[in-house]
């Protein structure tokens, strides 16, 4: 099993980087490996959704269900793919501003857990997989600061 662990402390709301990560039909404007994003099922307090990779020659697509507590966390689970296991977890933490309750800026906690089913489709997308999964956080950093501008 492979772990990806990041963290960011960002002047953006948790309202504003949970929009970003929950925004799923988007993400093929910004994420460099995603040909296409497809919402399968909207329900309340999530969604199921299916993205389509695309990187270094390898094409692949897998589906995850996620569970979504409102400007708090994203939790996904592997639905299907060519993974064994995939399960992970956003946090956005509020950092109050001095002097008052609102939250300006956020801590991202950004936690993945993955494993391949092993064989030749292993050993050909699990190196892309890796340089992806390292790239999310800032992929979504990039993308707070084209949505809602530079802080």
């Amino acid at each position: 099993m492979k772990q990806v662990k990041k963290s960011v402390l960002l002047w953006y709301s948790p309202r504003e980087m949970y929009a970003l990560v929950t925004g799923v039909e988007d993400y093929p404007k910004f994420l460099p490996w995603c040909a296409r994003a497809e919402i399968i099922e909207q329900r309340e307090g999530g969604v199921t959704a299916r993205l389509h990779l695309a990187f270094a020659g390898v094409r692949q697509a897998f589906t995850t269900r996620n569970t979504n507590t409102l400007d708090t966390q994203v939790k996904l689970e592997l639905v299907d793919g060519p993974f064994s296991m995939l399960e992970g977890t956003w946090r956005f933490i509020p950092l109050p501003a001095s002097g008052g309750p609102v939250a300006e800026a956020c801590k991202v906690e950004f936690e993945l857990n993955y494993a391949f089913s092993g064989g030749a489709l292993d050993a050909l997308i699990s190196p892309v997989f890796d340089r992806i999964a390292n790239t999310f956080v800032d992929s979504f950093v990039k993308r707070a600061e084209q949505v809602y501008g530079p802080r």
